[in-house]
Parts: C-alpha cells; structure tokens; sequence
C-alpha cells in the first residue's frame, strides 16, 4: 500500500476481502440467490501466455474496475527479507521504461479514476475504478508495468522511508495492532504467515535494489497473474482488449512457492502485551484452522456457520451470554477467514465493561465454549446463522469491486470460478452435525494462541 492514499490490505480501509467469501459477502450485504444458482455468471478464459481473464458483466453505470492480481505475497518472501511484496508493490508506482515515476497516478486522475494496490500473505493486487471507456488506457499502463518496471537506489531509498513510516504509524504507534502481530507470531511456529506483512523494521531497512529487482523479475508475470474486470463491459470486447495489451508480454518460468509447513502443535500459547495507551482492555483466542484448499477442507463450511453460531450477531451464543445475560463485556465475537493459501485461524474475541477484570470474563467464555462443545449447535441455531450467510448475498450483482474482489482473492488462494459460484449451496447444506464435528475438531487448546490486551499496571485480572 502507499502511504499517500492510506489504504493496504489486512485491516486498513479496504474491507479484508481476503477474509473469506463469508466475509465479503456479509461485509458488503450480498444476498446468496436461491439454491443452485450462480452468483455472478462471469465469462473465464485464459490467454496463451497464461493470463487468467475474468470478467463479470454490470450495465447498471458506464464503469469498470480493472484489477490485476499476482500469485506472490508476503509468505513468498526468502528468509530474512520481510516487506520485501509490500516494498515491492509501493515500487510498481514507480516509472517504466515507457513513463516517468509518478505519471501512472497522474493519468488516472486526469481521467477521473482512482487506483490502489493491496499486499496479503498470499497475493499482490493493483487496481483501478474508472469510466468504461478508459478500460483500454488501464490496460495499456497495467500490463507496461508488469515487466516494464525502472528500478534504481535513488528510487528506493526515499520510498523505503515511506515504507517504515507506514509500519511505525500503522503498527508501531498502535498497542492493539502490535499485540496482533506478536499474536500471529506466536500462532505459526514454522509457517512464514506469522511474520508481519508490511515486515519487520530492521529487515525492511536492509532489503537491496537487486533484491527487490529479483522479486520483481521472478514472480511478476502474465502466467502469475490473474486480470479480472467487472463494470460495464462486453467480454468479447475484454477478451480482443486483453490480447492486445497483455498478449505479447511472455510467460516466465516460474518457480515454485516453497512455504515451510506447519508442525503439529502439543501446548496452547498465551501472548500478554501491557501498555499505558490502552484504554480498553481485549482478549481473543484463536485455533489453528483449516482454509478453502489446505488441511482439514471438509470442516470449512461448517466452520463459517459455527462463527455465526458462536459470534454473529446480537443474537450469537457468545454475545447473548457475555454481553446481554451476564454484562460482563461490551463486546463478543468470532471470526474465521479461510481464504489463505495454506491454513488459517478460527477466533473468538471479548472486551470486559468497565470494572470486570479479564479473568472472570475469560472463565465465562470458556465456560460457553465448553458447553458448546457438550451439547453442540441446535438445528434453529444453525439454520438462522445459515440464512444470515445465504441471506448475505443479493446486492453483490449491484457492486463494481466486490466481485472482481472476490475472485480475484479466490484464483489466487487455490480456489476456481466454480468454488466462488457454488458458495451459497455450500453453505445451505451445512448440517448440525457438521458443524458441531467442526467444532470439536478445531477448538482444541493445544492449537490454540490467546492474545490479551491490558493497560500498563493495570491487570485488569482480580
């Protein structure tokens, strides 16, 4: 992300799309149509030098979003080089051999667009919204900067300051995004997901112009890359454009994404950050889990419906209990992403009312989740978080960048077309069975990683 424009992915402006086809769909309130349907009804090709073409048809206004999307992210990065995908990604609004550092920007606002780019552990992605009519000019600078990049130290240097700046005032400057951070540290014992995306300071600082040339060189290219358009276009008119502009780059030999796997893991971890500017203590646990394409796959519908059970509203288990019935907290919720390329984390999460230390309110939580996991979800339960998750869908045929969000974010995490499509049949035919299985195989403390936020001498425990 660049620091001008402030926005970056994993919870900065833009929703964590990432965060799973349940999650984009509940953050921007589509509604699943009825059973058997397809959502989107995209157009797919692939282009002979390997490009993945999606394009999904919206007529309601004359604009498009035109996104690009690499298979490279920050779990990509060699050891000892984190940042070097977001550092990267601030770069690629840098000059080409065709353009000057900055005009990228300038021609889409000359043009009344806006533009953007996101890092994730798993993907890369730039971006642009603007008049349909502009959809070739948006080609035309996207694919010049996928090989076509000018990269020298006097370009790097003044933007690795912009960089550490955005870690310092995004993470540094914040307890609560500082704890989540040696939170994720302490989840993963071996998988590069439990270092930071934007990086570690001192690795951002030492990262060279060679480095990050070699970055660039290795993964960006058109056989890794996913180009997804929606708005209002034809896509004979995409497909004849997208020949044209992206045809002639060449396909790349590309390596493998070598990622060290996850060992199992025998002893629950409890991360405990005290600081004098929190003014509002937290506690939140989360579970090894697994996502859409890696471990335990026949769990992950189910487990997005035990998210809504447990943590999905007013009416869920925990906030019913926690925050109406008992007024221990003010707030209680769960969570589950499974959106990543390898696995993911199931989480709870609760803040205590003022004067209710942490330890009573945590013994009430897991005395919840222990009689969840006795009694498991009822059928009304299961079938009102289902609705909540089928009911999500109906307005995500009117948005411009929710769909090319969602697929992009699905190509480039091991999903298909097909995956995106069927998710609301999926969902629907969760059962109480299931989810209760889910819930015993995941909510096991030995995967389990307890993040608690606390004010400096102040416990906040009896």
């Amino acid at each position: 992300m660049r620091n001008r424009s402030k926005t970056n992915w994993r919870g900065r402006v833009w929703p964590a799309i990432g965060g799973s086809l349940t999650a984009i769909f509940l953050f921007t309130g589509i509604a699943a149509q009825p059973a058997d349907a397809q959502i989107f009804n995209p157009t797919t090709y692939t282009l002979d030098n390997g490009l993945r073409v999606v394009v999904i048809e919206n007529h309601r206004a004359p604009v498009v979003t035109h996104m690009v999307w690499y298979n490279v992210g920050a779990a990509d990065e060699p050891p000892g080089k984190s940042g070097i995908a977001h550092f990267l990604e601030h770069l690629m609004f840098k000059g080409t051999k065709k353009r000057a550092s900055g005009e990228f920007s300038d021609i889409i606002a000359r043009n009344g667009g806006r533009e953007n780019a996101f890092t994730s552990q798993d993907y890369t992605g730039y971006f642009q919204s603007i008049a349909a009519d502009r959809l070739p000019l948006m080609m035309e600078l996207e694919a010049d900067r996928m090989t076509g990049l000018v990269l020298t130290d006097d370009i790097i240097q003044p933007e690795r300051q912009v960089v550490i700046e955005e870690r310092r005032s995004r993470t540094d400057s914040s307890p609560r995004a500082l704890l989540n951070e040696q939170v994720t540290a302490a989840t993963y014992s071996n998988h590069p997901y439990r270092l930071p995306v934007i990086g570690w300071e001192h690795e951002i600082s030492a990262l060279t112009l060679d480095e990050i040339v070699d970055f660039y060189n290795t993964w960006y290219a058109p056989n890794n890359a996913v180009l997804v358009v929606s708005g209002d276009v034809e896509p004979e008119e995409v497909r004849a454009l997208a020949e044209k502009y992206y045809g002639p780059i060449p396909a790349k030999t590309l390596p493998p994404r070598v990622r060290p796997s996850e060992p199992p893991q025998h002893a629950p971890r409890e991360v405990v950050l005290r600081d004098a500017r929190v003014d509002q203590p937290s506690w939140s646990r989360r579970w090894l889990a697994p996502s859409y394409v890696s471990g335990e796959t026949e769990h992950v519908y189910a487990l997005e419906v035990l998210a809504q059970v447990l943590g999905g509203g007013s009416s869920s288990r925990l906030y019913s209990s926690l925050v109406i019935d008992q007024a221990l907290a003010v707030s209680a919720g769960a969570w589950y992403s499974p959106d990543n390329l390898d696995l993911t984390t199931f989480g709870m999460g609760v803040s205590p009312r003022p004067g209710v230390d942490v330890d009573k309110l945590t013994t009430a939580l897991e005395e919840q989740v222990a009689r969840f996991l006795e009694t498991g979800a009822t059928a009304e339960e299961v079938e009102r978080a289902k609705q909540r998750l089928v009911d999500s869908a109906v307005f995500a045929r009117d948005s411009l960048g929710t769909p090319a969000r969602i697929f992009g974010a699905a190509l480039t995490t091991g999903q298909s077309v097909e995956d995106v499509e069927q998710w609301p049949n999926r969902i629907s035919a969760v059962t109480v069975e299931q989810v209760n299985a889910a819930a015993r195989a995941i909510l096991r403390p030995e995967t389990s990683t307890t993040g608690i936020l606390l004010p400096l001498g102040k416990d906040g425990r009896s």
